[in-house]
């Protein structure tokens, strides 16, 4: 089974980017994205053996996540049941026979951290969602978690140490879900690989210089450890500032 989550970053845009030939080519069992920056009726695909998903932020142009799957899911929620969290279209959650599917778009804490304290509630919170899930049966919670845990996540940490993504508040958080539980994919199968990343800012050539983060995650339940066979991050895929992430389970 093959998994790929992507922060698109704006899917009209990413669609004039290739984005469709990608998707075709990928051919996942579920493909999510974040960042649509789109209402609905603002654009129509055609994703053909697809069932689709999405979740629209209020404001418009803002935030936004999709699902597309081969299988139907069980069933399909929209946010995490928590109101001053739900308002951005930030998560959806598929339920299938064996696990629970969630794509998160995590709220960015902004310059100079303007956004942090929110941030904190919704990690509490939205860790809470997660294993009140994993009661009755296993997660994978997928997507652009906005936070480079450890330092060999991204190009240059001591730089960074304090701004939006890499503080020691948001890298805390991150440890407290593998503590409760979860396996960050990644790093299970590379646990020492550097210059992987899959965020790179559009300013100073930052792409081109691979002075990037490593923000887009799958994670999943411990009980699913025996199913994992790969994880990747497919750096060459144009079209956002991120590249999408893949996990490879067993059926």
């Amino acid at each position: 089974m093959k998994l790929i989550s992507w922060n698109v970053n704006g899917i009209r845009a990413c669609v004039q980017k290739g984005f469709l030939d990608f998707f075709s080519e990928a051919d996942a069992d579920i493909f999510c994205i974040q960042e649509t920056k789109m209402q609905e009726g603002q654009l129509v695909l055609d994703l053909e053996g697809y069932h689709q998903y999405w979740n629209y932020a209020v404001r418009k142009g803002y935030s936004g996540t999709a699902v597309f799957t081969k299988k139907e899911p069980l069933s399909v929620s929209y946010g995490i049941g928590i109101e001053e969290h739900d308002q951005e279209g930030r998560v959806i959650t598929c339920e299938f026979e064996d696990f629970y599917f969630v794509t998160v778009y995590t709220p960015n804490s902004q310059n100079e951290l303007a956004r942090l304290d929110y941030r904190m509630k919704w990690e509490d919170d939205f860790r809470g969602y997660l294993k009140k899930l994993e009661e009755s049966k296993p997660v994978i919670v997928t997507g652009d978690m906005n936070v480079a845990h450890e330092e060999i996540d991204l190009k240059n940490p001591k730089t960074n140490r304090k701004n939006a993504g890499f503080t020691d508040e948001e890298r805390q958080k991150f440890t407290e879900l593998l503590n409760a539980g979860f396996i960050d994919t990644f790093r299970y199968f590379y646990p020492d690989q550097t210059g992987i990343y899959s965020w790179w800012s559009y300013r100073f050539s930052a792409r081109a210089k691979n002075a990037g983060w490593r923000i887009d995650y799958f994670c999943v339940s411990e009980s699913l450890k025996d199913r994992l066979q790969d994880a990747k991050i497919l750096t060459d895929v144009m079209g956002s500032d991120h590249c999408p992430v893949e996990l490879d389970l067993a059926d």
